[in-house]
């Protein structure tokens, strides 16, 4: 049985999977805004070689690879950085490749469309985040049309017609899920007797600036997990998390620079920031002299919708979580309809089964379950990569059983 699902190779798990939005690492990081404003993707994947041609030319490209990835959560990050609070637009001319992962491997690696599950499971166990597998061109009006409407983005065409997608670490763990019968007993165990509850942990006090949560953001979106919002308890209030994050405009810095933790939650939490958390962060620009930030600020609040929950009744007060966002307003005031995550955290108990933590993870399209004892404090988090360790080790041991 472990032969047969071992026998699957990784394109089996990119059919129906789109070609990869693609940006030249020579693009700027006003570029790559402009490319995920325009794109339904929350990632955008960056290459060496140059996309920028026009519908006319008949360009192959024989020597192009993709050397990382980034999101809006990168951009509000390097937005956040002291030299450039002052002067967003500046920061947005300098090159996209400051964004990029400097983790020893990168977070993204070319494989073979030939390559095992084993090997993919592997790699993302090292801390590889997207697999790059080459994808047979299926249409070449699908790329016309893309390069007629974003000229400076699209598809990446290669030698033969290759357009190339990426595995996630949902991927793999979604297709493990889809034959989970295999590995039982284990997967009925509690994550707690399997020991794949991280207790390092990212977290931030509900009263304590977001602005010093900013490293601990960076930090949680190369490790694919969240930052916790708790209170002086412990108790786990809610996330900062790059999984909504990466569903906001860049002006969100503008958020993190003044708001409190638990104000910065009800600013992304909601179809719209409430009327008086902007009128926070705009009082707070002000008083900071970050004017730069105030002027994108105050274009940008102009033309998004106002949640209809107060959440403080002056700038000193907290906030707490309200209504679920459905989608966000880009800087052209174009509104992008899509599913937003809520700055509620998702949780389990230590006693929880593997499979229902990862039925809960994906459900929600995240890569982590925080875990948390019955008075609500934080014991940890399981992240995929655990969740992999364990059904790695299971495979192995089927393979041994079935060669004996």
């Amino acid at each position: 049985m472990a032969a047969q699902l071992l026998a699957h190779e990784v394109s089996d798990l990119c059919l129906g999977k789109p070609p990869l939005t693609s940006l030249s690492i020579s693009a700027t990081i006003g570029d790559a805004l402009t490319a995920l404003q325009t794109s339904e993707d929350t990632h955008i994947s960056i290459w060496t070689c140059d996309h920028h041609h026009s519908v006319a030319d008949e360009i192959i490209i024989n020597d192009c690879r993709c050397v990382g990835k980034i999101c809006m959560v990168d951009i509000i990050c390097y937005l956040c950085r002291e030299d450039n609070v002052s002067s967003p637009s500046s920061a947005l001319m300098s090159s996209v490749s400051v964004l990029l992962s400097h983790v020893p491997g990168g977070v993204v690696r070319h494989v073979e469309p030939s390559a095992s599950l084993m090997e993919a499971i592997d790699l993302i166990i090292q801390g590889v985040q997207n697999l790059i597998v080459p994808i047979k061109s299926t249409s070449n009006h699908f790329k016309r049309k893309q390069l007629r409407q974003y000229p400076s983005i699209g598809p990446t065409t290669h030698t033969g017609g290759r357009e190339y997608c990426w595995l996630t670490q949902e991927d793999v763990i979604r297709f493990l899920l889809s034959s989970i019968g295999l590995f039982s007993p284990t997967a009925a165990n509690s994550i707690e007797s399997l020991g794949i509850i991280t207790t390092e942990i990212l977290t931030v006090n509900y009263h304590s600036p977001a602005s010093k949560a900013v490293d601990a953001i960076s930090t949680s979106l190369a490790d694919q997990t969240s930052v916790a919002v708790i209170n002086d308890e412990g108790v786990l209030i809610g996330e900062i998390s790059p999984s909504t994050l990466a569903y906001c405009d860049e002006m969100v810095a503008a958020a993190i620079t003044t708001l409190s933790a638990g104000d910065l939650m009800a600013y992304i939490d909601c179809g719209g920031p409430p009327e008086d958390i902007i009128k926070v962060v705009e009082a707070r620009l002000k008083e900071k002299n970050l004017n730069g930030m105030l002027e994108e600020f105050v274009i940008y609040s102009s033309g998004i919708p106002y949640c209809s929950n107060s959440s403080s009744s002056d700038e000193e007060s907290t906030s707490s979580p309200t209504t679920t966002r459905s989608g966000r307003y880009n800087r052209s005031g174009r509104y992008s309809a899509r599913i937003m995550r809520r700055a509620e955290a998702i949780i389990c108990h230590p006693r929880s089964s593997l499979v229902a933590v990862m039925i809960q993870a994906t459900a929600h399209r995240v890569g982590y379950v925080w875990v948390v004892e019955e008075d609500g404090s934080v014991v940890g988090i399981v992240r995929f990569s655990g969740m992999l360790e364990v059904f790695q080790e299971h495979l192995e041991c089927m393979m041994t059983d079935e060669v004996v």
